[in-house]
């Protein structure tokens, strides 16, 4: 599967093997502002996940691709693909990556790789993101890969006892 290889990560699908990775990164509380969850996840409940991780993604309307470092096959995150919606050809995206890899080109490698699997193969029309306004990283990287800010939800995510605005991006594949 080249298409989702890149120079130092490639993405792809989960595995049986996936358990402790996605145990801790559904289980790290930072991460649970974007991933909107309020409660850990549990061994029995991520198996679960990943024995119907299988379904194809017109029928789960959402597909979950691990990003991997080529040089070791080591986890460092993943990429979500949600709301899927193949009448009017658009879709959800979120990355995630661990706290030891961020800050190493590795989400923007990541789009790289996703953006083209999702207009050429998936033929989206268009990709959309939801990023709080202080998630500068996240920000900053979206807008590099074109997206565009077309929306903002007011008071949208309540977090550490205060609201934080959403801000709504999408790209068009013309």
């Amino acid at each position: 599967m080249t298409i989702l290889q890149g120079n130092r990560i490639g993405l792809r699908p989960l595995e049986p093997e996936d358990l402790d990775f996605l145990y801790t990164v559904e289980n790290t509380e930072d991460f649970w502002e974007v991933s909107h969850t309020q409660t850990p996840y549990s061994r029995f409940v991520l198996h679960q996940y990943l024995e119907n991780a299988h379904q194809d993604i017109y029928e789960a309307k959402q597909l979950r691709l691990i990003a991997y470092l080529k040089s070791s096959q080591e986890a460092i995150g993943a990429v979500d693909l949600f709301d899927f919606n193949p009448q009017h050809r658009r879709a959800g995206i979120g990355i995630l990556i661990t706290k030891e890899q961020q800050h190493q080109g590795y989400a923007s490698e990541a789009l790289d790789l996703i953006i083209p699997y999702c207009f050429k193969h998936l033929q989206l029309h268009q990709l959309f993101a939801n990023i709080t306004e202080d998630n500068k990283a996240s920000l900053n990287l979206f807008k590099s890969k074109n997206f565009r800010k077309i929306g903002s939800k007011k008071d949208w995510i309540f977090h550490a006892g205060k609201f934080k605005d959403e801000l709504l991006f999408q790209l068009i594949n013309d």
